[in-house]
């Protein structure tokens, strides 16, 4: 009875049954198959891997990024990489002295290590040694075990986040430019202001007050109406950077620590190229000078020593306690209508420095801190360390835009040093390369440096980062991680302007792009003359200058 019911009775809700079934099969089936060959394109990396006997291969693995003998901040992402080496099988070991070892097992040679894992061994391990084992299986099936990699975990944190420019490696392609934020403990990128939002213009510096997002000054150059966004204790508002002494918007900001006072450049820069060299685009300030945005009033200012007409004054630093204000100088070596193209080799900067009385608005006289005719070079670029212990710059042959010069290389003064014996003696630093590196901003603890290199091929910066020790010495610099270890072989942006900050930007998007869409609508601003203003100029924001 039981055969012959299920024969005959296969109707209504019983068929739906096993005709669902049926197509559930159906389905199920494809996807298992599409799992099953995932898993295997990427190594089956849970899978546990058994190597008996492996053959010592006597030096280290090739890796890359070059993750090698290096100190880490013990709240970076993992340091994903690729192994360069011809095998079948690839498999890691990661370990340090406390806690569980990390294993990672791969067919392609890409070791993609477990976030949280990765955090909870660096988080038990500060200050001491990070290792990597790693081992190949070749074409024969005898497994590989290559020298040990040893990296180490430092003591102290780097700030969360990196803010950073990314713009196509043609300058003159102004196309989807963005500032965007990395969170440096995972790899979540967000964008902060992209241009598209406005008008493509061009989206430019961005600088903060003592490594805080809550302070924070963002540049926008469009047109005819250029604009500065500024960020303070959270709310964001526009300020028409037409200063009533130039056409050129603010550049190159620097931030007084005690954020009421934010010193800037304006420059002229022409862009020219080279025919016979790798690095044919290079730059040059045709006429440059220097202000100060005073905060609480509102009020764009200028003096006489800043802003001299026989003179190119350009890239700001303050010092740690805002008592002196760095800077580059140079004097032009050509006069009236002559063209400053013909005198770009001879254009060497000075470092100098004038103090600086927050309180009374008053400033000394320049003081030179470094001579670049006595140097042989041009010194742009002054960084000082926030516990005002290192200054940093750098040297090139000539003019102010390093980045363009493959010679560009970082130095380090110690001013501590250089307070007992009235002398600036500096020092190459210890991470530079062959390549051009050049930007550089501090971590507000004063031992991590991120800077800008070209130092893999010459023609796209990307982001590297330094420790620095309590002797000013850097260790060897490591790339910005990323969860792909093959991501930078296919980006083809560079990054610009790296910047540390302890925090995320706090209003970003549709916010900044709002106001910037209102400046540009809205009539008015200054009126704008020359790059270099009479002495002692003052307009208030909003105003015309008598």
């Amino acid at each position: 009875m039981a055969n012959e019911f299920e024969k005959s009775d296969i109707s209504g809700r019983d068929k739906q049954i096993r005709l669902s079934d049926t197509r559930y099969r159906i389905y199920l089936l494809p996807a298992i198959l599409l799992l099953m060959v995932g898993a295997a394109a990427f190594g089956l990396r849970s899978s546990k891997v058994s190597i008996e006997q492996p053959r010592p291969a006597g030096r280290p693995a090739k890796i890359h990024p070059d993750y090698c003998g290096i100190v880490i901040p013990p709240n970076i992402a993992p340091l994903n990489f690729s192994i360069e080496e011809t095998g079948t099988h690839y498999f890691v070991k990661i370990y340090c002295k406390q806690g569980k070892t990390i294993e990672v097992s791969d067919r392609t040679g890409n070791i993609i290590i477990p976030q949280s894992r990765w955090r909870e061994l660096l988080n038990a391990n500060r200050g001491g040694k990070l290792n990597f084992d790693i081992f190949v299986k070749t074409q024969q099936g005898q497994w590989q075990q290559f020298a040990t990699v040893t990296n180490t975990i430092a003591q102290e944190d780097i700030d969360g986040y990196l803010v950073y420019r990314k713009i196509h490696a043609g300058h003159n392609v102004l196309a989807e430019m963005g500032i965007y934020q990395r969170n440096l403990t995972n790899y979540d990128e967000s964008p902060v202001l992209r241009n598209k939002s406005f008008s493509n213009g061009c989206v430019n510096c961005h600088s903060f007050c003592r490594n805080r997002t809550d302070n924070m000054l963002l540049q926008v150059r469009n047109p005819g109406r250029p604009s500065m966004l500024l960020i303070r204790n959270g709310q964001v508002s526009n300020v028409d950077s037409r200063t009533g002494f130039s056409s050129k918007p603010m550049g190159h900001a620097a931030w007084h620590p005690s954020g009421r006072v934010i010193a800037f450049a304006l420059y002229d820069v022409r862009l020219f190229y080279h025919t016979a060299r790798s690095e044919v685009r290079d730059a040059l300030d045709r006429d440059s000078a220097m202000g100060y945005y005073l905060v609480d009033s509102k009020t764009i200012k200028t003096i006489p020593e800043l802003s001299d007409k026989e003179y190119l004054e350009t890239w700001p630093c303050w010092s740690a306690d805002g008592r002196y204000l760095y800077f580059s100088r140079a004097k032009k070596p050509w006069t009236g209508d002559k063209d400053p193209i013909d005198y770009y080799k001879q254009l060497k900067y000075d470092l100098v420095r004038i103090s600086y009385d927050v309180n009374s608005d008053r400033w000394g006289e320049i003081e030179t801190v470094v001579s670049g005719e006595g140097a042989g070079k041009s010194i742009v670029l002054p960084r000082i360390s926030p516990d005002g212990r290192w200054l940093l710059f750098c040297m090139c042959n000539y003019g102010a835009w390093s980045g363009f010069q493959e010679d560009s290389d970082i130095y380090i003064v110690d001013l501590d040093a250089a307070q007992k014996t009235g002398k600036y003696e500096y020092r190459p630093f210890e991470a530079n390369s062959d390549k051009a590196d050049y930007w550089k901003s501090w971590s507000s603890n004063s031992r991590w440096i991120v800077f800008s290199s070209k130092r893999d091929d010459g023609m796209f910066t990307k982001p590297y980062f330094t420790y620095i020790d309590e002797n000013g010495t850097a260790h060897k610099p490591f790339l910005l991680p990323q969860k792909d270890p093959a991501f930078y072989d296919s980006f083809m942006r560079i990054y610009q302007v790296p910047e540390l900050a302890n925090e995320p930007v706090p209003i970003t998007g549709e916010g900044l792009a709002h106001l910037i869409r209102e400046h540009l609508e809205s009539p008015g601003g200054f009126v704008m003359t020359s790059a270099t203003p009479k002495a002692g100029l003052e307009t208030g924001y909003g105003q015309k200058p008598e």
